[in-house]
């Protein structure tokens, strides 16, 4: 009974400094390891999911749905389920190599670089927003800005610039990324001339496949008042088994 009250006094101070070792685990994160985390949440090793995309303009918006399946940062695919007009068009990332499958002219087509910072389908994303053939870890050098409050929640706020070799249009990229749970909250997009293009919103944090994500995500252009492209994502399951030969152009015409 005499070593009770030194028992107590250990795991009092145990309970005391957890919080603090993680505070302070934390703060050694540079900001490359903060944007890897908060990609890894959004990723998995793999993911297959199910998206509603919405195109909001001031005179009309409509909608597309489709379904997404990615591994890694090499490989990812996307099948577009609806409108029947845009149906069966499919995306192909592979390894650096873009494809895009038309089932109307039943034509693959290699996307060039050129053609990534185009619009993807008439969205306010590029075809690298949707696509990804920048990798946000390693075609970016990461500087951590210091740390700000979006939506109540504390954030590190890094500025990603393009690696000289990196094909990317965007002169630098600012995310805000929650300190908690390490999920992108905000990103702000701009230009060559340093000029603001577009800002991107992340919500509606939920749990799915016992991880946390951002099932809401929302492009606004800023020159551009009243359009704005919203991201849903319906359904999304991590860690599931995907060949790598899934990822295939022979495969881009046979996805239903």
């Amino acid at each position: 009974m005499k070593n009770v009250p030194l028992l107590k006094f250990t795991i009092g101070i145990i309970i005391f400094i957890m919080p603090i070792v993680s505070v302070f685990s934390q703060q050694d994160l540079s900001a490359k390891e903060i944007v890897k985390k908060a990609d890894d949440n959004m990723r998995g090793k793999t993911s297959e999911a199910d998206i509603t995309i919405k195109i909001i303009r001031p005179n009309w918006s409509r909608e597309m749905n489709m379904k997404a399946w990615s591994k890694g940062d090499d490989y990812s695919m996307i099948l577009v389920t609806s409108p029947a007009r845009e149906k069966g068009t499919v995306f192909l990332k592979r390894i650096k190599e873009v494809w895009n499958w038309i089932p109307s002219i039943e034509r693959t087509i290699k996307l060039p670089p050129s053609m990534m910072s185009q619009s993807w389908m008439g969205t306010d994303f590029t075809n690298d927003d949707l696509v990804k053939e920048a990798s946000s870890v390693s075609d970016y050098d990461h500087t951590l800005l210091g740390k700000e409050t979006i939506s109540n929640k504390d954030c590190y706020k890094i500025e990603m610039e393009p690696k000289p070799s990196a094909a990317i249009v965007w002169e630098k990229v600012v995310v805000w990324i929650d300190s908690a749970d390490f999920l992108q909250l905000k990103a702000e997009f701009y230009d060559e001339d340093g000029e603001l293009v577009n800002i991107m919103n992340s919500s509606d944090v939920k749990e799915v496949g016992g991880r946390k994500i951002t099932s809401k995500i929302e492009m606004f252009p800023v020159d551009k008042e009243g359009n704005s492209t919203v991201i849903m994502y319906n359904d999304i399951i991590f860690d599931i088994p995907i060949n790598d030969n899934f990822f295939t152009t022979r495969n881009m015409k046979q996805l239903k």
